[in-house]
């Protein structure tokens, strides 16, 4: 199945308006950013690996400025028990001593790859080891399964002993939550699937490319093929709708389906591509990718031909037009993944 990644108008200009001296603004009215909204750890932690993609593709000057930026408003974030802050104002306050776990984990994961990437510039890799060792104390001590996961995939770049035994044990803890809310008709990880689903099964698999245990792989496939029931009909692929999510039991909410849902599905199956070599998880991958280009439930393209940014929601009536961080990073983090399989 084509992509079709070469027809369509892919523009950087929406990065760089959303992009300031700080960092990457949170939110947007239409392609304008709203500055009221300010930053956060989150995007600039997405924005990071996008920016190191960017550059490893195109080596374009513009791209390598954008990693010194995301980086540097990730080490003013790190708290010194090496924590992240998350919401920063306009002003430049931040509005929390400490961000959530899941902040945590996308931090973590971002400077990882930054670090491991052979075209991160050498400040810049001596900068995200400084704030991975701060931080590895503190992966044990995390609860949300989000988070783990995002940690497990950030320290799979590393696979290095110092950091292989933190894998072991958090691949561990995710699968006594699955063996915990498992049944005979759920395969799943907790009794709901909200967001960023896809991360969990694409950590799985992750920590067995990193340590060969069989089970990681059996649960990343069994809950990666058991997401797919809930997020495919004939023909396209449908993120669970952020109005009400899916509880056990209950059908997946319609609306709204968001970005950021149909990249991290993009590559938890080009993962199990990778491990499996089965061209129908490559074929799943293209198809995810391919909701952005109108193949989804409304026949809707979400990316604006004029700046190349990504829409935020698919809603009940129709597009959500304005083009916050987490939808255009997650775009392009899916375009650059996926433009070396568009063959």
């Amino acid at each position: 199945m084509k992509t079709n990644i070469e027809t369509i108008a892919v523009k950087t200009n929406h990065i760089f308006h959303m992009t300031d001296d700080t960092g990457m603004i949170q939110h947007s009215v239409y392609g304008v950013p709203n500055l009221a909204t300010g930053y956060t750890s989150d995007d600039n932690a997405r924005a990071l690996i996008m920016a190191v993609r960017l550059y490893d593709g195109h080596r374009v000057k513009k791209a390598e400025s954008l990693i010194y930026r995301y980086s540097s408003f990730l080490y003013h974030a790190q708290n010194a028990d090496g924590t992240f802050r998350n919401f920063m104002s306009y002003n430049r306050e931040f509005l929390e001593k400490k961000g959530s776990e899941d902040c945590f984990g996308r931090c973590l994961w971002a400077l990882c790859y930054a670090y491991a990437n052979s075209s991160t510039p050498h400040n810049v890799k001596q900068t995200a080891w400084k704030l991975i060792e701060k931080a590895l104390p503190n992966c044990l001590n995390i609860i949300s399964p989000r988070a783990k996961a995002y940690v497990i995939i950030g320290l799979t770049y590393l696979n290095a002993e110092k950091t292989n035994g933190i894998i072991l044990k958090l691949a561990d803890s995710m699968t006594n939550h699955y063996t915990h809310y498992k049944d005979g008709v759920w395969h799943w990880f907790e009794d709901s699937m909200t967001y960023c689903n896809a991360t969990l099964p694409w950590a799985m698999l992750a920590a067995f490319s990193v340590t060969k245990i069989d089970r990681y792989q059996e649960i990343g496939l069994e809950t990666l093929s058991f997401l797919e029931s809930k997020t495919f009909r004939k023909g396209y692929f449908k993120p669970i709708g952020c109005k009400g999510w899916l509880n056990k039991g209950d059908e997946p909410a319609e609306f709204d389906e968001q970005p950021v849902e149909a990249c991290e599905t993009t590559l938890a199956y080009l993962e199990a591509f990778k491990l499996a070599g089965n061209k129908q998880f490559l074929e799943r991958a293209k198809l995810c990718f391919s909701w952005y280009l109108g193949t989804n439930s409304n026949g809707l393209v979400l990316i604006d031909s004029e700046t190349g940014g990504c829409y935020d929601a698919i809603t009940q009536d129709g597009l959500n037009l304005n083009q916050g961080a987490e939808s255009v990073v997650s775009f392009w983090i899916a375009y650059l993944a996926m433009k070396k399989y568009d063959k």
